[in-house]
């Protein structure tokens, strides 16, 4: 049987990093890309005039590449495409203005949380949380709240996949007491991150479910460490959020 390297079109995968390292960089030129990624200059131009030719990519008169609004449409339609986002949105909205600070929603796909949706009170601070930022699971509150809900098997492909990096002083690091947390979770309904992902930055979350207990993804609040005090991360956000929370998952089931 072949195995998934053998299944894999080395000059698709070759286009993706292309793209990948324009975005993280903001673009850049053939010469910048083919040293960064170890390819010849040749390759990376009959790559991105491949890309340019189907509007993926852009240049500039200087000869710097950036990523084509194509992928705006592309994304638009992914995010529609997930059946928790236009139930959540306007509770996200609404829980942005009763507490006063950020509110976000996030989704797992393929072992990574990625946010879909963030709306801001006039005082949250600003922060990496865009649509389709990627982050480990294991360092927020809406990922360890998604991961709660999965069986340990589940759990365990994807630590082993992506490990338990640590983002901060705060990350858990350690598999037994990540799954000690779950229990926790499981038990009072959301989850707390104290200045895991990000130094001074508080967050708690609710996992959003399907009647048959099927994890959909997870909202939150997140605000300031010197503004997010301890009870208000264990009593009044938790009760707005598991307010939103109930809404969601009726219209979900209803929809």
């Amino acid at each position: 049987m072949a195995s998934d390297d053998e299944r894999m079109v080395k000059t698709t995968t070759k286009s993706f990093r292309i793209l990948e390292y324009l975005h993280d960089s903001g673009g850049a030129g053939i010469s910048e890309i083919a040293d960064a990624l170890a390819m010849s200059k040749s390759t990376v131009y009959k790559h991105l005039r491949t890309l340019e030719a189907e509007r993926y990519v852009v240049h500039d008169e200087t000869g710097t590449y950036t990523i084509g609004l194509r992928f705006l449409a592309l994304g638009v339609g992914a995010r529609r495409q997930q059946p928790i986002y236009e139930t959540a949105k306007p509770e996200i909205q609404q829980l942005a203005e009763s507490s006063g600070e950020m509110a976000n929603l996030m989704v797992e796909e393929h072992g990574r949380g990625v946010f879909l949706y963030r709306a801001d009170s006039s005082r949250a601070v600003n922060l990496d949380t865009h649509a389709g930022r990627e982050v480990y699971l294991h360092t927020t509150a809406m990922g360890k709240a998604i991961l709660a809900q999965y069986d340990t098997e589940t759990v365990d492909q994807i630590i082993d996949r992506h490990g338990l990096p640590q983002k901060t002083p705060h990350t858990i690091t350690d598999r037994e007491t990540l799954y000690a947390e779950f229990e926790t979770i499981r038990e009072r309904g959301f989850a707390i991150d104290r200045e895991e992902r990000l130094e001074g930055l508080c967050c708690v979350a609710t996992p959003i479910t399907t009647p048959d207990g099927g994890a959909l993804g997870a909202i939150s609040i997140s605000g300031p460490q010197s503004r997010v005090k301890a009870e208000t991360l264990e009593t009044e956000l938790p009760e707005l959020l598991l307010n939103a929370r109930n809404v969601i998952e009726l219209n979900v089931a209803y929809d």
